[in-house]
């Protein structure tokens, strides 16, 4: 994802990275050298104009369909950032429980750390047709590590891992059965959340609504020099340009976002989430710097109040 200042104009007015230009460069160029030949043609040799009501009215209609095209992808787009900040808050939220009961060992806490931090990288990789724990595969067992990776589904692995650490507490006494449940309940919201931005990555815009907006777009495009030629002479060619630049653009917008894992430049910032998270676990780990251990004594009662 690219960052930027919503405030600002012309700062990004020159960018090209992310603004569509590259990938619908080439279809526009031909719309441009199609409209310069049919002008040539209508200009010295044969009147090539037609009327401009069925452009008129077929623009509403193309305009609508660019909407309900752009607003189904950001749907998608939106959802999935939903279901990655779900996947924020469920390892956070795991890792706060769990460290209430599990503090006392500092092995299996920090081995379910690390299993948790291994999650987001895992269901990454598994949106994007890949395998990978991310940097926190050296930190794992290299057996359960090249086990997990050699799963049919890595992520779902990764989860059965951790809920084997939460079982192992319960088994060595830190809480009763129930506990276990209720903390395990995170770990089923975290494969529900990779559930649903599957759902999205495996299902795309139905290929009747697409086929049909591109055959729409292509005739539009490509019959508007004919409209325009004999009232707009050799200003045809900018005006298609301009058409064809903006329409062209907002069917490729609606391409980019509406698969939001992958490493398009619009696409979610998922490594960057990623690394959220770990940092996020990695200041909880036993012995760490940064493990905050203040709550038992912020609650202590003052010497002064003790008969309150």
């Amino acid at each position: 994802m690219i960052d930027y200042d919503p405030h600002r104009w012309w700062s990004y007015f020159h960018y090209l990275r992310g603004s569509m230009v590259r990938e619908i460069v080439a279809r526009v160029l031909v719309c441009v050298l199609w409209a310069a030949g049919v002008t040539a043609v209508h200009l010295h040799f044969k009147a090539l104009d037609i009327p401009t009501t069925v452009h008129t009215l077929a623009g509403i209609s193309l305009s609508l369909l660019l909407v309900f095209r752009t607003n189904a992808s950001y749907d998608r787009f939106w959802e999935g950032r939903k279901l990655w900040g779900g996947i924020v808050n469920e390892t956070r939220n795991l890792a706060r429980a769990s460290g209430v009961f599990l503090r006392q060992d500092a092995a299996l806490y920090s081995t379910l750390l690390r299993w948790i931090s291994a999650f987001p990288y895992a269901a990454t990789a598994s949106l994007r047709g890949e395998r990978d724990l991310g940097p926190v595969a050296p930190e794992l067992a290299a057996d359960e590590a090249n086990a997990v990776l050699s799963s049919q589904h890595v992520p779902l692995a990764v989860a059965q891992k951790m809920s084997a650490a939460l079982d192992e507490g319960r088994r060595r006494g830190y809480y009763p059965e129930y506990v276990q449940m209720q903390l395990d309940q995170n770990v089923q919201l975290l494969i529900d959340y990779i559930g649903g931005c599957e759902r999205i990555h495996k299902t795309p815009i139905p290929f009747a609504y697409m086929m049909h907006l591109r055959r729409a777009l292509i005739f539009y495009c490509y019959t508007l020099p004919f409209a325009l030629v004999d009232s707009f002479g050799w200003l045809t060619v900018v005006a298609t340009f301009i058409v064809a630049y903006v329409f062209f653009g907002i069917e490729e917008i609606g391409v980019e976002i509406e698969d939001p894992f992958g490493h398009d430049d619009n696409d979610l910032p998922l490594e960057r989430i990623c690394e959220t998270i770990r940092a996020n676990l990695k200041a909880l780990m036993p012995g760490s710097a940064e493990a905050v251990h203040a709550p038992v004594a912020a609650v202590a009662v003052p010497s002064g109040n003790q008969d309150a």
